[in-house]
């Protein structure tokens, strides 16, 4: 069993952790609940902002957000 010490540690450790700026492909399409195809659609036409870090594309967290956002204010 651990000592409350550690856990306290561990808890304090992943309090300094901010939220991710950025997530990987795969991981904005389980976000959007669509297929990666989808997100590169969307990254394509700006629908989505994303970044590439050496050869790999990150698509920038709070996109996602302000695409759902879209998304809602044109159900009214």
């Amino acid at each position: 069993m651990r000592s409350p010490a550690t856990t306290l540690s561990r808890t304090t450790a992943f309090a300094e952790v901010p939220a991710a700026l950025l997530v990987t492909v795969p991981e904005a399409a389980r976000a959007l609940r669509v297929g990666r195809t989808k997100v590169y659609e969307l990254i394509e036409r700006g629908a989505l902002q994303s970044v590439k870090i050496d050869g790999s594309r990150r698509v920038v967290a709070a996109s996602l957000e302000a695409y759902v956002a879209l998304l809602i204010s044109q159900i009214r």
